[in-house]
């Protein structure tokens, strides 16, 4: 299982939802009205947030990649690798 399904599987079914809808937007490239921020030193991963949950993505101009969802904590924002 592959680790943003394993951490879909960890959430409320409330958040579940609320993180599913938010990857829909992401896939169609429907930033408007999100929690938007470009991620401090990097030009390229940005993260939305709902409430305590996060996701990071990765987006070029053809190409979106999710790196994570999870919830806010202190390593949330630690230097990832490029897949």
């Amino acid at each position: 299982m592959d680790k943003i399904k394993k951490a879909l599987n960890k959430l409320k079914t409330k958040e579940r939802a609320d993180i599913k809808e938010l990857l829909v937007k992401i896939n169609n490239k429907d930033f408007q009205g999100l929690d938007l921020k470009k991620i401090k030193g990097r030009n390229d991963i940005f993260r939305i947030r709902k409430a305590s949950l996060r996701i990071i993505f990765y987006k070029t101009k053809s190409q979106i990649k999710v790196l994570s969802v999870e919830r806010r904590k202190s390593k949330t924002y630690s230097k990832r690798q490029n897949d």
